[in-house]
């Protein structure tokens, strides 16, 4: 197994989330949105048990926009930080994670996710159909 594949391996053993487009124009400072800076979601595995997303959100207040996971899934996280998740009603909770921090959701459930940190969040999201 190649050591790509290891470490593939190793971060669907651990977990967190999520979408959207990319364009980071410059560096945020800590707390400051960016208009038109959007998470990345890239689609890394694909079969009928599971899709596998390598995503990263940005650093600044930024969020996601507030979007469903039709299926269940884990959540890896890849870099320490923290992340803000927002309920349709307007309740919000900030996350602080470490690097190896795993996390699950069920199907159908609805927020929106920001980074106010001052790096880039990446997490592995695993996604069980």
């Amino acid at each position: 197994m190649t050591a790509r594949a290891q470490g593939f391996a190793a971060g669907l053993v651990v977990g967190m989330m999520l979408a959207g487009g990319y364009a980071l124009a410059r560096a945020a400072m800590p707390g400051e949105a960016q208009p038109g800076v959007k998470s990345t979601s890239t689609v890394v595995l694909e079969n009928d048990k599971v899709r596998v997303k390598d995503v990263t959100f940005p650093p600044g207040v930024l969020d996601t926009g507030m979007h469903t996971h039709d299926l269940a899934h884990v959540g890896v996280i890849l870099t320490k930080g923290s992340l803000v998740f927002t309920d349709p009603d307007g309740k919000a909770e900030t996350v602080a994670f470490e690097a190896g921090s795993v996390g699950f959701r069920g199907a159908n459930a609805t927020h929106q996710v920001a980074n106010p940190g001052p790096g880039p969040m990446r997490v592995i999201e695993v996604e069980l159909k």
